[in-house]
């Protein structure tokens, strides 16, 4: 550098420098922006006047695109430029002058991104390199040959015009690809504030299809013809400030481009230019200005998606028949028919929610603020009923993850669940997870539903073998909302069981609210108190230790509370990160419950209760001899039910009674214990075209029996036909009795058999160590009317008596386990290999 250039230099470095202490001293970042361009223009034009106009007298213009053309340009930001010639620039002065003038530039500090183009490049939209077309929406003259720029300035509206709608659905693919890189969600603990979804960029995004004339233009639907509202409102404009001065900030505190909000970086927000009292709260400062920024691309998306001439709108449209008298689907996203009827009738939002967890929509930008008008009598409703059979339906469809997020993000979520106040944005730091935790809850519901449609058929069957799974889906949104609750949210807990409590008390709150009935609020308590329980037997455990799988089933206690909780920790983990539920941790979860599930089915006859001193006499003769998991599977009220049904027995010899559930219809009968009831009882059940889905069968000491049978009905008969419930309880009692033949029953029903497609060969094993006392046999076969009855036939005219019986049907597949003893002793091998044969037969008749 000359004398000269190094003194223009120091002015430069001391202008900036001023610029950077006025920022940490006030936080506004506009002066940034204008005072960092306006030095980068001084360093350009300087340049130009030095190196360029000499060898180019004419033919050459300089233009600011980008950032550098919106006056936007950060500390360390590049230097977007655009060389705008009549042709490329050829060997000698001009090439010279070309490579003095970008070593001028670098010199002197600026991290240039320069391009070379004719006017004809630049009007020529090239789908290969988007990237230009979108940079010259912002731009503007420095320097150099006017008329060159002239003419660029006249032709750009021109492709704007002509060629709008092509553009804009290039940009709205690299937004979405842009997007999923980040999950498409916003609320990582470590954001990135340019690229990542509710940034910067979604910001230039509003702004780009405003500018092409998109969204004004956007396709209404007529029930909602309101005009387009504009989307860079006061409300986001204040969101944009807010990201510009971060930016600003992570320039100068790391003195590069840095666009990472990393944990060392929150952590002095506490000095300036924020001055934040405690980096938590002000991180959730942060999450709702980067939400409100990325409703309104999501907004502005959807509109430049579903204009009349866009192709993914056209393929979107035939969802619209879907449809339904209060809401329609157009272009994919959901609208209400009647608006005005929200205001006047609160509980339709529920009812708009179940539709999305159906159908899989989101709701329009024109619903969304429909929702938000009708929030706060929405908000009155919830507090003055209970909300639960509205809920538990929304918590148990195929698409409960999104219909989450979308109550998620238009307050509704937080209207009905107070509770979820406390961890909404919340940021809980540590380098294992990846998101807020309020996120962390809605990716674990996401994950959990998307195993309806795994490949992962363990997992898949697991799913399929859950009767309700509102519970578990409710027990993961309140898992981690004791985290809400820590004195500094922005710690970590202290211990792995830190948050615990408070997540089970949060949960208590919020279920007698909303009127979780009182026996699923224990399976749901007990879900969030063990939900780190697989997790630490997976890390801190010996697999192989037979007392870890006995300590596990004691602590389980049931085979469908096990279930569940190992669903609950599949999606728990898998939403840390996107890369935490490895091939070889998943292995781990199931052969711990693998383990644990042997350790329960093998147990079933083993352990008997002994009712305690304080239960009455009568009572605890019925209690004494079932087996421990009766206990645990029944509440209190059920049992009462079952003891007031066991005394109506008494008198008559035998009582059924057949209770409408949510998974279907369950059948409970108490009876005198005789050879072949369960095969006449089962009989009985499938003579009215019912398909048995669980049973099990308990005795006690005096002799009596208790069997469950739920079963559906695909026929809806009991649904369609209310007097046919008392009916078939009269021929469950009849046949019990002997006073009906429950073979002859059958009979008369004809045979339904599956087709010859994907037939399942069935199986039978013998375990005599799982049991001190009998024989346990594990029978798996293909599903079919009648199975049940015909396999307990079959054990029955082998003369062999069933002590326990626990069978489940997983889609076509039938898996039955039977504790058989023959003679009050365990089957011989010579017996077995009798009964296997005769089961075999049973199972294809």
């Amino acid at each position: 550098m000359t004398t000269a250039e190094k003194q223009r230099f120091e002015e430069r470095q001391a202008e900036l420098a001023g610029i950077r202490e006025r920022f940490l001293a006030g936080g506004h970042p506009a002066p940034v922006l204008e005072g960092v361009a306006r030095v980068a223009e001084a360093v350009v034009r300087a340049a130009y006047a030095e190196f360029l106009a000499p060898a180019w007298p004419q033919g050459l213009a300089l233009v600011a695109v980008g950032g550098f053309g919106r006056r936007e340009l950060f500390p360390f930001s590049d230097v977007d430029l655009l060389l705008l010639v009549e042709k490329g620039p050829g060997s000698g002065p001009q090439k010279d002058g070309l490579s003095a003038f970008l070593r001028f530039l670098w010199d002197h500090g600026l991290r240039l991104s320069h391009s070379v183009r004719t006017p004809d490049e630049c009007c020529a939209l090239d789908t290969r390199n988007i990237e230009l077309a979108i940079s010259l929406l912002d731009q503007r003259y420095l320097c150099g040959d006017r008329e060159r720029h002239a003419e660029l300035a006249r032709r750009l509206p021109q492709l704007r015009q002509g060629r709008a709608v092509e553009l804009a659905q290039h940009l709205s693919r690299l937004t979405r690809a842009r997007h999923a890189r980040y999950q498409d969600t916003l609320y990582h603990l470590e954001p990135d504030i340019k690229e990542g979804p509710g940034g910067l960029r979604d910001i230039h995004l509003v702004r780009w299809l405003e500018g092409l004339g998109v969204i004004p233009r956007a396709e209404r639907p007529t029930n909602a013809a309101t005009p387009h509202p504009a989307l860079l409102t006061p409300h986001l404009e204040e969101a944009h400030r807010f990201l510009q001065s971060l930016r600003c900030f992570l320039h100068y505190r790391d003195g590069r481009d840095q666009n990472v909000l990393a944990f060392d970086a929150q952590q002095d927000v506490v000095g300036p230019p924020f001055r934040a009292a405690e980096p938590s709260s002000w991180m959730r400062q942060y999450f709702r200005h980067a939400r409100d920024v990325y409703r309104a691309a999501k907004r502005a998306l959807e509109a430049a998606e579903t204009r009349p001439d866009s192709l993914l709108g056209e393929f979107r449209h035939w969802r619209a028949r879907l449809s339904n008298p209060e809401f329609t689907l157009l272009n994919e996203r959901l609208y209400l028919r009647s608006p005005q009827h929200l205001a006047a009738e609160p509980d339709m939002l529920f009812r708009l929610f179940q539709f999305v967890g159906r159908h899989g929509a989101r709701p329009a930008a024109e619903t969304e603020r429909r929702i938000a008008e009708a929030l706060p009598a929405f908000i009155s409703y919830c507090a003055e009923r209970p909300l639960w059979p509205a809920l538990s339906e929304l918590l148990s469809l195929q698409h409960t993850g999104l219909a989450l997020e979308c109550m998620h993000e238009t307050g509704v979520l937080r209207a009905v669940l107070p509770e979820w106040g406390e961890i909404e944005c919340l940021v809980v730091r540590d380098f294992y997870h990846r998101y807020t935790v309020d996120e962390h809850s809605l990716v674990a519901i996401r994950n959990l539903f998307a195993l309806q449609h795994s490949g992962d058929t363990r997992l898949r069957g697991l799913m399929e073998e859950v009767e309700d799974l509102s519970l578990l889906a409710l027990a993961l949104l309140f898992h981690d909302a004791g985290k809400g609750g820590a004195p500094e949210s922005g710690a970590p807990d202290s211990g792995a069981q830190g948050h615990v409590p408070g997540s089970l008390e949060a949960a208590a709150r919020a279920m007698q609210r909303i009127g979780v009935p009182v026996s699923e609020r224990a399976e749901v308590r007990s879900l969030i108190a063990d939900h780190l329980l697989l997790s630490e037997v997976m890390s801190s455990r010996d697999p192989d230790d037979p007392r870890t799988a006995r300590e596990l089933a004691e602590r389980v206690g049931t085979v469908e509370r096990l279930q569940r909780l190992t669903l609950l920790t599949y999606a728990d983990v898998s939403a840390v990160n996107p890369t935490a539920m490895t091939p070889w941790r998943l292995e781990q979860l199931w052969d711990v419950y693998l383990r644990a599930w042997h350790e329960l089915t093998h147990q079933l006859d083993t352990n008997r209760t002994h009712a305690a001193p304080a239960v009455p006499p009568e009572k605890a003769a019925f209690l004494d001899g079932f087996p421990v998991r009766y206990l645990r599977v029944h509440s209190e009220a059920e049992i009462e039910a079952q003891f007031q049904l066991w005394q109506q027995a008494g008198a008559r010899g035998a009582a059924a009674r057949i209770e409408k559930r949510q998974a279907g219809y369950l059948a409970t009968v108490i009876t005198r214990d005789r050879p072949s009831l369960l095969a006449a009882i089962a009989g009985a059940i499938s003579s009215f075209g019912m398909n048995i889905i669980k049973a099990e069968a308990f005795a006690n000491r005096q002799g009596w029996i208790l069997d469950s049978f739920l079963f559906a009905d695909p026929g809806r008969t009991l649904e369609l036909n209310p007097d046919e419930t008392g009916r078939m309880e009269t021929t469950l009692e009849q046949v019990i009795l002997g006073k009906m033949d429950a073979e002859v029953l059958l009979e008369k029903r004809p045979a339904r058999r599956p087709n010859g497609v994907g037939r399942l060969r069935p199986a039978v094993t013998f375990d005599t160590a799982a049991s001190l006392t009998s024989t346990l046999v594990e029978i798996v076969a293909e599903d079919r009317p009648g199975l049940l009855h015909d396999l307990a036939r079959a054990i029955s005219l082998a003369g062999c008596n069933i002590e326990v019986v626990l069978v489940d049907t997983k889609a076509h597949k039938a898996l039955d386990v039977f504790y058989v003893t023959r003679e009050g002793a365990k089957l011989t091998p010579e017996q077995q290999t009798r009964l296997r044969a005769e089961l075999l037969e049973a199972c294809g008749n």
